[in-house]
């Protein structure tokens, strides 16, 4: 029996009480908590004493929605982030085009660019990307949009002929009607799914980075929550081999993928080599910073009458919760307007059963104070991409207004209402930062400098509780994660200072000095 006992440093157990002077663990789990004296009394001639030398241990943290599949996927492209026009895209794709010398016909891809952030305040277009003898494919940051150039739109089979997909759009030139290269929603999303991916060792070496990454941010948990057919038959492989080094929940999507979990029920909602399926996914809406998520009252600047657009009609999405139900499976829905997140209310509320399948509203951006009141009567889950506040903010102000964009990501009122909240990164739209996230809950303060609502701000407590003990609860594992108490996991992360006491603003400096995962050390920083 492996024995270790955590001591010498401040203890923050999430548990009452808070502190804690020591722990035991046995075999991975967690078995007292308590003072050193009386831990130590019990230790063994084999006990491993692991002294933390004054740093900070808290349970690890979990991430409640990602693409940890779509992140290892953007370790092979070219990385756009932080260009700041279109000069430095073609720079960097000019870059990687010398150094890999892509052969005829090979598709080069990119992501990470920000129309928000670029000189020219617009996507690029399919004439910027012509100048490459290959085909080549632009992902926005968001992922819900991107362009292609000319040798990809005949790769893909899109001309002047080809309809708008429901719940997307294919962009077109004024006077033509010939496709410009860009693709928005599901006319990116459906088209882009035909690119041939890379090798699939090539796949899984990049998975192993990926989830390099989570552990070094202290995740231990992580989600792949839109799961297709490839990015199954890549975490299905990895799990075979024993080649995760954290749990991962995945989600297929709906209508579409539900065969994966028809397929393999020995995985639902049970962890085979750290792997499970946790349920189902859909998308309802797009993205707030680029003007597709679905409003109830137009955008703040748009003469029109413009709200974004639905992805599903009412029906479709209420068939999508019976099947849920049905298969008594959790869902997850991708609402960033609140015009979606009526429908997914609407849609729970109208199918609900006397079964907790604990729905969780993905984002939830948007939603209303009113909206809030019935989610917390439905039991549903909020996951809030809380770090909008920060990237997006000064963006939101424009696109919405100061009274809407003041109140995006409304964790106070979640509260409030009794809503269970949890904060994700969405990554790879940004890295996995959990330290980062905690300082926008609790600052609420965008790039510009602009205080985005400070009465939805929350404690430093409040926001770790997103990461931690309501992050297990969303994964229907509060018994076994989420906080240092006798018979969970001994999933732990070392931080260099204590959240709770330094100045709030001081909170995306924190360190990981080291991620634990059952005992064991799988990240030690430098």
């Amino acid at each position: 029996m492996d024995t270790a006992i955590y001591y010498n440093g401040t203890i923050l157990t999430m548990e009452e009480p808070l502190y804690a002077e020591a722990v035991l663990v046995e075999d991975g789990v967690i078995r007292q908590v308590g003072s050193r004296e009386a831990l130590f009394a019990q230790k063994r001639a084999d006990t491993r004493l692991v002294d933390l030398q004054g740093a900070v241990l808290l349970p690890a943290f979990i991430d409640p929605h990602s693409h940890i599949t779509a992140l290892a996927q953007t370790l092979g492209l070219v990385n756009l982030s932080g260009c700041k026009n279109f000069g430095e895209i073609t720079e960097r794709l000019d870059a990687f085009i010398a150094r890999t010398k892509p052969d005829k016909g090979q598709w080069v891809s990119a992501f990470g660019y920000d129309h928000n952030d670029l000189e020219e305040k617009c996507h690029p277009d399919r004439a910027l990307l012509d100048r490459y003898p290959f085909p080549v494919v632009v992902t926005h940051a968001s992922g819900h949009m991107g362009v292609v150039n000319r040798m990809g739109l005949q790769a893909l089979g899109i001309t002047a002929s080809t309809p708008n997909p429901e719940g997307g759009m294919i962009g077109r030139c004024a006077d033509t009607q010939e496709p410009n290269g860009y693709l928005e929603e599901t006319a990116f999303t459906s088209f882009t799914a035909r690119i041939p991916q890379p090798p699939l060792e090539q796949q899984m070496r990049q998975m192993e980075q990926a989830q390099d990454i989570y552990l070094q941010n202290g995740i231990t948990t992580a989600q792949d929550g839109f799961t297709k057919e490839a990015e199954w038959t890549l975490l299905h492989g990895l799990a075979g081999q024993k080649r995760l080094k954290l749990d991962v929940v995945a989600y297929p999507n709906l209508p579409d993928n539900r065969k994966i979990a028809l397929e393999h029920p020995q995985y639902c909602k049970q962890y085979h080599n750290r792997l499970k399926i946790g349920g189902y996914k859909v998308f309802l809406d797009g993205s707030p910073q680029g003007r597709t998520a679905w409003m109830s009252q137009p955008y703040a600047d748009a003469s029109d009458g413009y709200r974004g657009y639905a992805v599903h009609t009412d029906e479709e999405v209420r068939s999508y919760m019976r099947q849920a139900l049905q298969d008594h499976m959790q869902i997850l829905a991708h609402c960033n307007g609140d015009a979606a997140a009526q429908q997914m209310i609407d849609a729970y509320a109208a199918e609900k059963t006397g079964e907790d399948i604990r729905p969780v509203m993905i984002h939830a951006q948007l939603v209303r104070p009113d909206q809030l009141a019935r989610m917390g009567e439905l039991g549903m889950i909020a996951s809030f991409f809380v770090a909008h506040t920060y990237y997006w903010g000064d963006v939101h102000l424009k696109n919405f207004g100061e009274a809407r964009a003041t109140a995006i990501s409304p964790v106070r009122a979640a509260i409030g209402n009794g809503v269970v909240y949890t904060f994700h990164q969405d990554t790879p739209v940004i890295l996995p930062n959990m330290l980062e996230t905690l300082w926008c809950a609790v600052n609420r303060i965008s790039k510009g400098g602009y205080v985005m609502g400070e009465a939805q701000r929350v404690s430093p407590l409040e926001a770790l509780k997103g990461v931690t003990l309501y992050a297990a609860y969303q994964y229907f594992e509060e018994n076994e994660k989420g906080s240092i108490r006798p018979g969970k996991r001994a999933d732990f992360v070392l931080l260099d200072r204590d959240p709770l006491q330094v100045d709030p603003m001081e909170l995306r400096d924190l360190r990981v000095l080291a991620t634990i995962r059952g005992g064991i050390v799988v990240y030690e920083g430098k």
